[in-house]
């Protein structure tokens, strides 16, 4: 029923129309077509967000994969592993450990394991017609037969030094000093030139990360030493296995135990620190490529902007159009930011995805276990979400704001 009075216009009855309302779905499917109409430009704006967020997780996977790694290896090998090694007096000279640090250190409550190396001066050639000169940075020392156990030492080939040939001139090499004299597996009757005479290679030891030092050096019987190298029966490293509980107690009287009359000629480290302190500098390093990752999710961020903005000014047609027909300044202003949501998204899973290849393929290349925190994945989708949000937010105000006869003038 209309209004016919008299000197009125006629005007429709009933409520004032209001604008349809639009559902998540309804919001999904408007922002994804726009999306659609342009895949090359979202294609670019969507890889500059992802290699962002690839380098994010890639470094975070790729520092936590190398942290679990050196984790693993602790345990295998034990942090409770203690050095002792003399250290210098008072004039400045060399000081020397007793003959008897090892017993006294073995007698403590609380050590598990003792064992100790001497150095020589003896040189170790592969046959004796190399000059005395060439000796490559191999050392030549006693060793105690109990060693392997304290410093968790293994044999990769042949045997270690035993109560019986320790007493011939029989040697071990360590990993290092077997590639450098040319000895890549063991054979019955494989010699090496030691000292001015001839020793029967016994054994290849595996790599020890706690106690490097060996990797290169070539370790005889402690008595072999002293009867055919000169060597003057002083220990230069004991090696200490404390209880796991007990490792700093054990750590502060080790010194006065090795040394009671000269307590301050004797140093006492932990191998692992020095692990630990390597894993601390990788971590500087991650922290910085985080930074360089942090930079590209800021670029991707400013082309998700621009490609928005662009659209916003490639669209006014559609907007005004909308707007014409009925949508209001808040839906127009939901679809564009659902655009930019969705655009950033994209990156955003590409790039996590990109990171979690990347770590996996790293990873298995070094022999570590892939780790991919969950907070990196869930921080790295978030990340693009808030960056999204930001960068659309602008574009979306501005379309919300077009004028709807200005938008379709501009057709």
């Amino acid at each position: 029923m209309t209004d016919r009075t008299p000197g009125h216009a006629p005007r429709a009855a009933g409520p004032t129309p209001r604008a349809a309302r639009m559902g998540p779905a309804d919001v999904l499917r408007v922002g994804g077509s726009g999306l659609r109409s342009r895949p090359m430009r979202v294609f670019l704006s969507a890889l500059g967000i992802a290699i962002g967020i690839a380098a994010m997780v890639g470094v975070v996977g790729i520092s936590t994969s190398s942290t679990e790694d050196l984790n693993r290896r602790l345990a295998a090998l034990g942090t409770n592993l203690l050095t002792v090694t003399p250290g210098q007096s008072f004039s400045g000279e060399d000081a020397h450990l007793p003959k008897s640090a090892v017993d006294m250190i073995g007698n403590l409550p609380d050590v598990e394991s003792v064992s100790a190396v001497g150095k020589t001066d003896a040189k170790v050639f592969r046959n004796d017609r190399i000059p005395e000169e060439e000796t490559g940075g191999l050392s030549v020392v006693a060793a105690r037969t109990d060693l392997p156990e304290a410093v968790g030492g293994e044999v990769a080939a042949g045997r270690w030094l035993n109560a019986a040939n320790s007493r011939y001139p029989a040697v071990v090499l360590g990993p290092r000093a077997a590639q450098q004299l040319g000895i890549h597996e063991l054979r019955s009757g494989t010699q090496v030139w030691l000292g001015g005479r001839w020793f029967s290679v016994v054994g290849i030891m595996a790599p020890n990360e706690l106690a490097p030092d060996l990797d290169a050096g070539a370790l005889v019987g402690w008595g072999v030493a002293g009867e055919y190298l000169g060597f003057d029966g002083y220990p230069t490293t004991v090696h200490t296995r404390a209880k796991e509980t007990a490792v700093s107690e054990v750590q502060e009287i080790l010194g006065p135990t090795a040394n009671p009359e000269r307590p301050n000629e004797v140093t006492v480290s932990r191998p692992s620190d020095a692990l630990a302190a390597k894993q601390a500098t990788d971590d500087a390093l991650s922290g910085l490529l985080l930074g360089l990752g942090a930079v590209a999710l800021l670029v991707g961020g400013v082309g998700v902007a621009n490609t928005m903005v662009i659209s916003v000014l490639e669209r006014r047609s559609e907007i005004g159009l909308r707007r014409a027909l009925g949508a209001t300044r808040g839906q127009i202003r939901t679809q564009f930011v659902c655009e930019s949501q969705l655009l950033s998204s994209l990156g955003g899973l590409g790039g996590v995805l990109i990171g979690i290849c990347v770590t996996a393929g790293y990873a298995a290349y070094q022999g570590w276990p892939a780790v991919v925190p969950a907070w990196a994945m869930a921080g790295g989708v978030g990340a693009t979400l808030l960056i999204g949000g930001l960068a659309g937010f602008y574009p979306a105000v501005r379309a919300a704001r077009l004028p709807p006869t200005e938008a379709l003038a501009a057709t």
